[in-house]
């Protein structure tokens, strides 16, 4: 079974995620960071997404599906998990239908998770959030201590974390991403999660709906 997350920015899908996927074990994709993964590589998909970036574009949706696809496709034939979890895709209609498409092609079983958050507990999260200059890892208010527990980088606050570049991430957030939620309700293909609580009671509620989707 593979897992999808969504949630609005600061509602700690990545944090979840990254447990979710040691726990299970199963495989974690997130789209950033595969992003920057490629274009670091020295091969044609990875040549192709860093000549996207350095001239400054979006990366297409037939990119996106390109690299998505390698990665499934990859994984599976290395043996390396039977199970995916992708954060950060898809974030808009056109990515959703190419998206499970591609899932239904791959024969991949597959449902979402909507780690519901709201606005204003989002807004507080993200301007008092924190990122690692070395690792990029995001660490909540609640962490207190100066440095990455990874790789003991320091930590800054995001440039894109001010109040202005948040209040437009979030509307986009709820124009392009919040009617997918609604769809794959419609479809039963959605588990939520309230994640408001502490980290370890969002991961105990997690772990409960995972295992007993229909409560």
């Amino acid at each position: 079974m593979d897992f999808i997350l969504f949630g609005i920015q600061g509602s700690g899908k990545g944090t979840q995620g990254k447990i979710l996927a040691e726990k299970l074990p199963a495989l974690y994709f997130e789209m950033g960071g595969e992003l920057r993964r490629l274009s670091a590589e020295d091969s044609d998909l990875g040549r192709k997404v860093k000549s996207i970036i350095d001239a400054g574009h979006l990366v297409p949706t037939e990119v996106v599906m390109e690299i998505v696809r390698n990665f499934a496709t990859t994984m599976s034939q290395d043996g390396k998990g039977s199970s995916i979890i992708f954060d950060g895709i898809p974030r808009n209609k056109e990515q959703n239908d190419q998206f499970v498409t591609l899932l239904n092609e791959l024969g991949r079983d597959y449902t979402g998770i909507y780690f519901e958050l709201s606005r204003e507990e989002a807004e507080r999260r993200l301007v008092t959030r924190r990122m690692c200059k070395v690792c990029k890892t995001i660490y909540p208010a609640m962490y207190t201590q100066p440095a990455c527990e990874k790789c003991g980088g320091e930590l800054m606050t995001r440039a894109d974390d001010n109040a202005d570049a948040i209040k437009t991430r979030i509307e986009i957030f709820y124009k392009e991403t919040t009617p997918l939620v609604e769809e794959w309700k419609q479809q039963n293909k959605m588990i939520f999660v309230n994640a408001q609580p502490p980290i370890e009671e969002v991961t105990k509620e997690l772990f409960n709906k995972i295992n007993s989707p229909a409560s």
